[in-house]
């Protein structure tokens, strides 16, 4: 009988790919490293740096991906990294755009209410903090009253334009002079000048449709004046309502907005 011979073992030809994934996993690891080196922010570097050892420990690189691209896992462990990434189809949203550069609204501004600031109703400057509109109480407001008169309205609805052509958040800002207030609506100027920044807003907002969330209101009471209170004059310019549209500085105290999903 013929001696049978052995049956050769078949030739593995594609071991070289546990190789090629070993290299391609190391250098993603370095450009990784890189990115996190060259983060301003040591917090962030430190996130990434992190997910990359555990990716590496326990073979999850989809950890280290998210944590490049910002993605967050839902409690189902899906990850929504890639919609972030360029072509995704859900991009996630801020809640508001970046303020625009507001040296451009000033003049216009100013020219749509020449008649106004000439009458001394109504001031425009540009500050460090945003462009501030002064409204004066005498031309907008009875005294000790927070009910906006209806003549007004039309210089209102400039400033409303105004407002709405730029997507900057906008502080409404109530001040009184110094002389106690004491009647039957308010028990001191911190509600009168409260009250007049939240008529302004119910204003705005019902009658020129502009969304409530870019407004806040304050009431400083006489706490911030313009000028001295020791005279009709400079207590007259203390009365008023700044309507501030704020720049990136202006937004610096504000609290923030989450960021949102669609």
């Amino acid at each position: 009988m013929a001696r049978r011979h052995k049956a050769e073992a078949h030739a593995n030809h594609e071991r070289w790919l546990v190789s090629y994934a070993d290299f391609i996993t190391l250098l993603f690891a370095f450009f990784v490293v890189m990115f996190a080196t060259a983060q301003a922010d040591h917090g962030k570097a430190a996130r990434v740096s992190e997910s990359v050892r555990k990716a590496l420990e326990e073979g999850q690189v989809k950890s280290v991906v998210q944590a490049i691209l910002g993605g967050t896992q839902d409690e189902k462990g899906n990850g929504n990294a890639m919609l972030k990434g360029p072509g995704g189809s859900k991009p996630i949203l801020r809640e508001s755009p970046p303020p625009a550069d507001l040296a451009g609204s000033v003049e216009s501004l100013r020219e749509a209410l020449k008649l106004e600031i000439t009458k001394g109703q109504i001031k425009v400057t540009l500050e460090q903090r945003g462009l501030v509109i002064s409204l004066r109480e005498a031309a907008f407001f009875a005294s000790g009253n927070d009910i906006v008169y209806t003549g007004t309205y039309t210089s209102i609805e400039k400033i409303a334009g105004a407002i709405t052509a730029l997507p900057n958040q906008v502080r409404l800002e109530g001040h009184t002079d110094a002389v106690p207030i004491h009647n039957s609506r308010f028990r001191n100027n911190w509600e009168l000048s409260a009250a007049r920044s939240i008529a302004m807003l119910d204003l705005l907002v019902s009658r020129f449709d502009i969304p409530t969330k870019r407004f806040a209101v304050a009431g400083y009471a006489d706490n911030v004046p313009l000028e001295s209170n020791d005279t009709e004059e400079g207590r007259a310019h203390n009365r008023r309502v700044d309507i501030v549209i704020l720049n990136e500085y202006g937004l610096n105290p504000e609290p923030k907005p989450a960021v949102t999903h669609p």
